[in-house]
């Protein structure tokens, strides 16, 4: 389905109209404080007059003690002195009153950023949770809606002599909040007559949005808000960007407004000449097609999962003196695998850990326990056993390659020992990059050895169907056969499940077993699935295979590294700021 060409003469729904501003309550505040920072600064007085539908519906005012003295040019300024803040509420005691009076409001404000930075950090120093306003500031709307020729500027001032309001700002909270209420009436007046009748229009107006990407908004017409996908295409219909949603509705509106900042997105969107919705019957359904349509299509503008076919693997070899290789897909051969690895260097970083611990051959060529030749320089340096110089014979070595099958199988924990012993030595040492790689090479292996362990059984299972509690009180089923998403469907709230799961199996796509561990999906998809399984309230039906996961396997031991990966991120995340 195409929303290229929507009928002009449609008439929208209430949906499609948003929130009518004239249901819409708005609290307009102010404040005085003690100075320009919040972080050092106070409040001394808290305005706001609370209006809706153009009807005063009550009025706020607090002075505050700052808990300090006022420093003289504010009292100069605002007539606030310190004597009469003296017996006045601490902000601990107003915050609470004026969040209970703002409660379930649009925040409005002049110069809001000032204001609203005051209000947050207030809330945190009395351990206040913010309750996530939405804000309008007057000052950017009205830089978009008044001429210069009008005003000389956009202070509130001139703005409330240019709307006459009926109280003049004099630098008193409920005053200016007053003056405020009438110069957000006039602006309002003013951006209806362009078209803005809901808060949604109103939000997004005020947040530059360019007119071209604004026209666009018809794209979204017509779109069913039902859980899916959805497919931006050019005007020669191309696949541009593939997403998802719980809403494609709603989501695809998101990008014709200010909620949608990523600037290759806005590109996208200036490209875009048509939406394509693809409904699905859950969530998982939905991110699994997403995924398939972008492996399919390789949209420009999707920067991941665009090549899951280039995932590559670890492999170790058969052969007299087997070793370690990067390859691209699981083969029928008898050896032993880990992974899909998220790059070759992440494959290659995790075979260089099984080389710190383990003397297995690094050299390329196949070796022949009849054929000997001269050692390399791992063998001088005792880091091979030099097979191929008949020093070890293929009996020695199997032990050794027996050990890298376990490492590779998920048998981490000795390694993660003895990895954890050369991070250590290396930093008595001082050498802390050489044990940074030691243990990024480690998270690598055990990233690769985790993902292996958890597709293999869902990739034997011959067919694993699944349950989960909808919002709606009904039942969400998924069919899975060797790791791929074969079928999904829902059953409404009070009726009888177990139909809706019959007619789902004697439907649901036929899958022919990949080569364990590779399941016959992508590996994304496989775990978006293991993922769905082991969300909370999720039953398994019925399965034909068994789905487990090794106690003393990689995945407990890949969850004892994230909080060291975790910190290694942010650490490289704060350099790259400073």
């Amino acid at each position: 389905m195409s929303t290229a060409a929507v009928p002009a003469m449609v008439q929208g729904t209430f949906d499609d109209l948003g929130t009518a501003l004239s249901t819409v309550t708005f609290v307009v505040v102010d404040l005085e404080t003690t100075g320009g920072s919040p972080a050092e600064c106070g409040i001394t007085e808290i305005g706001a007059v609370k209006v809706r539908g153009g009807e005063v519906l009550g009025e706020f005012q607090t002075l505050v003690n700052p808990g300090g003295p006022i420093p003289a040019f504010i009292s100069v300024l605002t007539g606030i002195t310190d004597s009469m803040v003296a017996s006045s509420p601490r902000i601990e005691a107003a915050l609470p009153a004026f969040l209970e009076f703002a409660a379930g409001s649009v925040l409005v404000a002049h110069n809001a950023g000032f204001d609203i930075s005051f209000l947050k950090a207030a809330a945190r120093r009395t351990d206040h949770e913010w309750p996530g306003f939405r804000v309008l500031d007057t000052v950017h709307l009205a830089r978009q809606v008044v001429r210069r020729d009008e005003v000389p500027n956009h202070r509130l001032a001139s703005l409330a002599q240019l709307f006459r309001a009926t109280t003049a700002p004099d630098h008193r909270a409920l005053h200016d909040a007053r003056a405020t209420v009438d110069v957000l009436h006039g602006l309002l007046e003013r951006i209806g007559s362009l078209g803005v009748h809901s808060l949604e229009e109103l939000l997004d107006y005020t947040a530059k949005v360019s007119p071209a990407r604004r026209r666009k908004r018809h794209l979204a017409d017509g779109l069913p808000d039902a859980p899916g996908v959805y497919l931006f295409k050019d005007g020669q219909g191309r696949v541009l960007y593939v997403g998802t949603s719980v809403s494609i509705r709603t989501r695809v509106r998101s990008y014709f407004t200010a909620s949608e900042h990523r600037r290759r997105m806005g590109e996208m969107v200036r490209i875009a000449e048509s939406v394509t919705p693809i409904v699905c019957a859950t969530t998982l359904e939905a991110e699994v097609r997403e995924l398939r349509l972008i492996a399919e299509h390789k949209p420009r503008y999707n920067r991941r999962s665009r090549h899951p076919e280039k995932a590559p693997w670890v492999k170790l070899t058969v052969e007299p003196f087997p070793r370690l290789s990067v390859v691209r897909a699981v083969a029928d051969d008898g050896a032993r695998y880990a992974g899909p690895f998220s790059s070759r260097a992440a494959a290659e970083a995790a075979i260089a850990a099984v080389h710190e611990v383990l003397p297995l051959r690094q050299c390329l060529e196949r070796l022949s326990p009849t054929r000997p030749r001269s050692a390399c320089a791992l063998a001088d340096m005792g880091r091979c056993g030099a097979p191929c110089t008949g020093a070890q014979s293929v009996d020695d070595y199997a032990l050794i390659v027996d050990r890298a099958a376990d490492l590779l199988s998920g048998g981490t924990r000795d390694l993660l020992t003895a990895l954890r012993d050369r991070m250590a030595e290396l930093s008595a040492q001082q050498r802390f990059e050489d044990a940074q790689v030691v243990r990024d090479r480690l998270v690598a292996l055990v990233r690769g050895t985790s993902r292996s362990q958890r597709l293999d059984p869902l990739a034997r299972s011959r067919e694993l169907v699944a349950a989960r509690r909808t919002l709606l009180g009904g039942w969400e089923v998924i069919c899975v056969r060797h790791g791929r998403l074969a079928g999904s469907t829902t059953s409404p709230r009070g009726a009888d499940p177990m139909p809706y799961i019959e007619a789902l199996r004697a439907s649901a796509e036929v899958v022919a077993p990949a080569l364990p561990p590779a399941t016959a999906a992508t590996a994304e998809e496989s775990e978006k699935i293991l993922r769905w399984l082991e969300s909370p309230g999720v039953r398994i039906v019925d399965i034909d295979g068994v789905w487990t996961c090794p106690v003393g396997g990689a995945v407990p031991v890949r969850a004892e590294l994230e909080p060291l990966e975790s910190a290694r991120r942010e650490v490289a995340g704060f350099a790259g700021s400073r």
